[in-house]
């Protein structure tokens, strides 16, 4: 997995460089193909069409990877960045999993849920 996803960077970082029409790219102007590619999901999920979530799927993904190079170039953040704060939200958002929170079922994984979510934004809040 870990090479499969390293050729996808490098292809990413050659299409940035060798590639007119991905050079000029922005965060702003990829938003349209973004929203497009996250409706596609959608339609091939109520569709049951695997293969094309499959393929929907990988072009989110590549999308993800775009930004983030974006963001490398700016010298904002990069993809390592990105995954390493999708890990700690996860393990932030599930104290019942990897914490010792005991909850009594869906609901009350929710509700902790959305709570961790209202007190992360007020952190942010502050520190805006």
């Amino acid at each position: 997995m870990k090479e499969s996803f390293e050729e996808l960077l490098k292809v990413m970082e050659r299409l940035r460089k060798e590639c007119d029409w991905d050079k000029e790219q922005s965060f702003e102007t990829l938003v349209p193909y973004t929203l497009e590619e996250a409706q596609e999901i959608a339609e091939a999920v109520e569709k049951k069409d695997w293969d094309n979530l499959k393929e929907e799927l990988g072009d989110v993904l590549y999308h993800i990877l775009f930004y983030s190079e974006i963001a490398k170039e700016q010298g904002l953040f990069d993809i390592k960045d990105v995954l390493k704060e999708a890990r700690k939200k996860l393990v932030r958002r599930h104290p019942h999993v990897f914490g010792d929170v005991k909850v009594s079922g869906v609901k009350e994984i929710k509700e902790n849920w959305k709570r961790i979510k209202e007190e992360e934004k007020k952190e942010k809040e502050k520190k805006a």
